[in-house]
């Protein structure tokens, strides 16, 4: 029986793992956000006298990190929690704790199963991990799920448990206030709270200095980054503009990356940062969801069709070579087929590079599961998605092929799945090309001219600038 699920990220062992502290084990389900809030949830632990495996049948305390975005996510979770139960009849001093978004969203229902579930932790309260846990082996539930205003985390520096040593996800926000009636972020990861900018620098810096050349700054949405100080008597702020620009000269050979930017907020101010500094990567990732000003308005998204596409427009006159990924959902509340044939159209109009496409998967207690109904037959959501998807295939396909015959500089992530001979990497824009390794290693950057590509991948030959 395969115990290790292939969507789940589940963390190598690596210093943190010492045979004479208590093991634990986390799995991590959903966004960058929760791989972030799962590498600090290890900091407090190891710094309380844990340490971290990745061999489950090892482990004295097992943590899946949840999401709720969508209903098979936590149907996935509830998979996992049956095979934890049988875990703990064979090892009935195994703790299985769940954390995250599903802690916050359905405690009472986690809390039913007894025999199965010790820890329920909400993603605001994992200070309280090491005094849960205590209380989960004196025999009592460890619960904690209230939301925070001012939780951030920002003191914590997160144990990298990531595969490369070369790129790290760097979390400068919590929460979200944009209040989108199809989702239950809002409600699971509290109101909006953006981290002083010194501990984001300061954490860069340290990435840097341990030999990571690339960092992802994350949040619900980067772009309503605002943090406000004192300076002396003079107020002080910062907004994501300025941070940006902050955190891009810490190094010139460190790449910066983003994620995810809401289409209300993306300034031409963040656009000229980016145009100005080299190492801040020309990808933006700018959901959409949807093509009609209709259906936009009924998920709350605030802003419309044509707002959509003028901050596309802007995109290409301030940064030409940038690409462009997007979110969509098919099948919303009410959504007829001329709303569908407005997203059909617009993905052409944009022409993505990438998008991530889904089915609308109504969420209990959101705007829209109480004062909409999700009358879109599933078979026609079905439909619809299989037509977003062929077409985003065509136009990733396109985009890769574009490619063909130039050089981009790519930085060395890791060895390739299909073969020890090549590597793997990014361009600037976030498309993923293989390699021969050439003499070369993980960390460095190489110029790679693309001579082929799949839909998905680009291929290519390390050559001199």
């Amino acid at each position: 029986m395969n115990i290790y699920p292939e969507d789940a990220n589940i963390f190598e062992t690596s210093n943190t793992d010492d045979t004479s502290r208590p093991k634990v084990y986390i799995e991590t389900y959903g966004c960058q956000m929760n791989v972030n809030d799962s590498e600090v949830v290890a900091s407090i632990l190891i710094g309380n006298g844990y340490s971290v495996t990745s061999d489950i049948n090892q482990a004295d305390i097992i943590l899946i990190n949840t999401c709720s975005i969508r209903e098979n996510a936590e149907t996935r979770v509830f998979g996992r929690l049956d095979l934890f139960g049988q875990i703990k009849k064979q090892k009935p001093s195994v703790l299985v704790g769940v954390l995250g978004c599903m802690a916050e969203r359905l405690k009472d229902q986690l809390l039913e199963q007894k025999k199965v579930v010790d820890l329920v932790v909400g993603p605001d309260a994992y200070r309280e991990l090491p005094v849960l846990i205590r209380a989960a082996e004196d025999g009592q539930k460890g619960v904690n799920v209230l939301l925070s205003r001012e939780e951030t985390y920002a003191d914590i520096s997160p144990v990298r448990l990531d595969k490369n040593g070369v790129s790290a996800f760097v979390s400068i926000m919590r929460g979200c206030n944009n209040m989108c009636s199809y989702c239950v972020v809002p409600y699971t990861r509290g109101a909006e709270r953006s981290r002083d900018p010194q501990t984001i620098v300061k954490e860069v810096q340290d990435l840097f200095d341990a030999g990571y050349r690339e960092v992802t700054l994350l949040g619900q949405n980067v772009n309503s980054y605002h943090w406000e100080g004192q300076k002396g008597l003079i107020k002080h702020t910062v907004n994501f503009s300025d941070l940006l620009e902050m955190v891009a000269l810490v190094d010139p050979r460190l790449r910066v990356r983003f994620s995810t930017s809401h289409p209300k907020d993306l300034t031409n101010e963040v656009l000229y940062t980016m145009a100005m500094y080299e190492n801040i990567c020309n990808h933006i990732h700018l959901p959409v969801q949807s093509g009609s000003t209709r259906i936009l308005k009924l998920m709350n998204r605030k802003y419309t069709r044509e707002d959509y596409l003028n901050r596309i427009e802007a995109i290409r006159s301030i940064i030409p070579d940038c690409s462009i990924s997007t979110d969509i959902i098919a099948g919303f509340c009410t959504e007829t087929e001329v709303d569908h044939d407005l997203t059909l159209s617009l993905m052409r109009e944009v022409g993505f590079d990438f998008a991530y496409m889904f089915k609308y998967s109504e969420r209990p207690n959101t705007k829209a599961a109480r004062h909409l109904e999700d009358d879109v037959p599933e078979e026609v959501k079905t439909r619809r998605l299989m037509e977003i998807i062929e077409l985003q295939g065509k136009l990733s396909e396109q985009s890769k092929q574009a490619d063909v015959g130039k050089r981009f500089e790519v930085l060395v992530e890791g060895e390739s799945k299909k073969s020890k001979d090549e590597f793997y990497g990014r361009t600037s824009q976030n498309k993923v090309v293989v390699f021969p390794k050439a003499g070369h290693k993980v960390g460095d950057f190489v110029y790679v001219e693309i001579t082929d590509c799949t839909p998905a991948t680009l291929m290519g030959k390390i050559v001199e600038e």
